[in-house]
């Protein structure tokens, strides 16, 4: 399914924007979170974090995504909000957290490792290297 929820009606848009109990097909509770540039008062991105992983997830989802909008990538927003996300993750007690990541991606892989990120392996989805990555909170 897909569908976009109405942004004029904020509330609503914020109350079903994430997931709260486990669905059927295996979408997990999670957490989206916006990043904000308050000195141009401009969204640059989002970052959802999965409260945790299912089987398939394990294998090339992790628990956090982020996205960047286009024209603000290579500033180090993903490096920043991983950072945030991470703080988020000790809050809802995720201490091992797997991020991953196309291997072609670089950037993503750069703002991974920057957060302690640690190479575990490679597996191959549909064709391509997936990267997964692991950043131990318990370390920190």
């Amino acid at each position: 399914m897909i569908f976009r929820n109405d942004f004029h009606d904020f509330d609503y848009y914020l109350e079903n924007l994430e997931i709260k109990e486990e669905t059927p097909d295996g979408r997990v509770p999670d957490t989206t979170l916006f990043c904000l540039d308050t000195d141009r008062n401009i969204f640059v991105g989002a970052v959802n974090i999965r409260h945790y992983l299912t089987e398939e997830l394990l294998y090339t989802g992790g628990h956090i995504a982020d996205g960047i909008r286009p024209t603000e990538r290579r500033k180090g927003y993903a490096t920043a909000m991983i950072s945030l996300a991470l703080r988020e993750c000790r809050k809802l007690e995720i201490y091992k957290v797997l991020l991953t990541c196309d291997r072609n991606n670089i950037g993503s892989a750069k703002s991974i490792i920057k957060n302690g990120g640690v190479l575990e392996n490679e597996v191959i989805k549909d064709g391509i290297a997936i990267q997964r990555y692991w950043i131990d909170l318990t370390e920190h």
